[in-house]
């Protein structure tokens, strides 16, 4: 991994270092500077000339700030010669702004896209994108992972006789049964309207989930008004208690004020795409990606299969065979 050179924006410096652990090399300093008028600068601290240069950082609030050091850090490798430049975004916010369901509305999803192939990004690395279509938004390559394998090893060891697993909505039904199918649960899902960013209605649950735990998977948690909904159709249907799982745990507003110590809630999952919070929260349980991001990372440099990452978890990828482990290869 000698030509391999990883830097970070100050959005998930932890996770940065997680992934440089697992690959055997060094984050490399990055200087972000603030001037008099408010703009920002990025210089990156390390030789990036014809090397393989990989730009770690979650779109997380502060948003705007984060985006903006990711455009400068892009642009500072491309004008310091890195033969390929890869933006490493565990969380792609603008994700959700994906279509046009409004007059005169801006598309967000497609316009940071291209911003970002602009600045100079040759590939981009993701992680559980909203909607499939998101993908399509990029002139650019763009490796698409998922995190459901290693959400589902955190419940391989309990008792699931009696669970299933729910999708707040049926645009999410597709995941939440590749989830179900590899812990071997039967699915739901809840019948969802949008109102507002943060005002969903859920009309019934779509499935038998009486006397059962239900296990919701979602791609994100905001503020948790959608998930507070859900839990009471599930109760009002029956189901016995919840396991919230989730791969982007941005917690914002009163979202953990209303998971916290939930009386229907047994426990809430969710990975390391995003800072977890701070605030103490027995619950919660945190799973790292890290290791799987290092994995895509060694192997677009080595340039291997990525897909291949997700044998027998995500069967729009591959055929359902063994997984490989960590460093080793085809």
């Amino acid at each position: 991994m000698n030509d391999v050179v990883v830097f970070s924006g100050s959005a998930h410096r932890a996770l940065a270092k997680r992934i440089c652990s697992h690959l055997g090399v060094t984050l490399c300093p990055t200087d972000i500077k603030r001037f008099s008028n408010d703009c920002l600068q990025a210089q990156l601290l390390a030789n990036c000339r014809q090397r393989d240069v990989y730009i770690i950082q979650p779109l997380v609030p502060p948003t705007q700030e984060h985006l903006m050091e990711l455009l400068l850090m892009i642009d500072a490798a491309r004008g310091a010669s890195a033969a390929q430049i890869t933006a490493v975004m565990p969380h792609y916010a603008y994700a959700r702004s994906d279509k046009k369901d409004a007059p005169r509305i801006s598309l967000g999803g497609r316009l940071v896209a291209d911003m970002i192939s602009t600045a100079g990004a040759h590939r981009v690395l993701t992680m559980a994108l909203h909607a499939p279509q998101v993908h399509g938004f990029f002139s650019t390559t763009v490796d698409h992972l998922t995190a459901i394998g290693v959400l589902a090893d955190h419940f391989r060891d309990n008792d699931l006789a009696t669970s299933i697993v729910v999708s707040p909505d049926l645009g999410n039904a597709k995941v939440a049964t590749q989830f179900a199918r590899l812990l071997g649960l039967p699915v739901a899902a809840g019948s969802k309207r949008r109102l507002a960013d943060d005002h969903v209605v859920i009309d019934s649950i779509v499935g038998d989930v009486s006397g059962r735990r239900a296990i919701i998977l979602d791609d994100e948690i905001a503020t948790g008004g959608s998930m507070l909904e859900l839990l009471d159709r599930l109760r009002d249907s029956g189901a016995t208690e919840a396991a919230v799982v989730c791969t982007h745990g941005l917690f914002t507003g009163k979202a953990i004020e209303r998971l916290r110590g939930h009386p229907f809630v047994t426990e809430v999952v969710t990975t390391d795409t995003v800072p977890p919070p701070t605030a103490h929260w027995p619950e919660l349980t945190v799973r790292s990606i890290s290791e799987l991001f290092a994995e895509a990372i060694n192997r677009i440099h080595q340039g291997l299969s990525v897909s291949s990452l997700f044998e027998g978890v995500d069967p729009t990828y591959a055929p359902p065979q063994a997984q490989l482990p960590f460093g080793e290869h085809e």
